[in-house]
């Protein structure tokens, strides 16, 4: 089953707020339209985190 998330916060890379597509399909991570995870900024994103959680996450 697919779904679809929508996570609002800071991005370091475009250094404003924005609102990022992560699309999971079974319970992995199949799109996101962010850098995520190749960012350098990802190991302190707060948007990256949740990304994180979502892959490790089996809803």
């Amino acid at each position: 089953m697919e779904d679809e998330k929508f996570i609002t916060g800071y991005c370091r890379q475009l250094d404003q707020s924005r609102v990022v597509t992560a699309v999971t399909e079974n319970g992995a991570l199949t799109e996101v339209d962010c850098c995520y995870p190749a960012c350098v900024h990802a190991p302190a994103c707060p948007i990256a985190a949740e990304l994180r959680a979502l892959e490790t996450s089996k809803t």
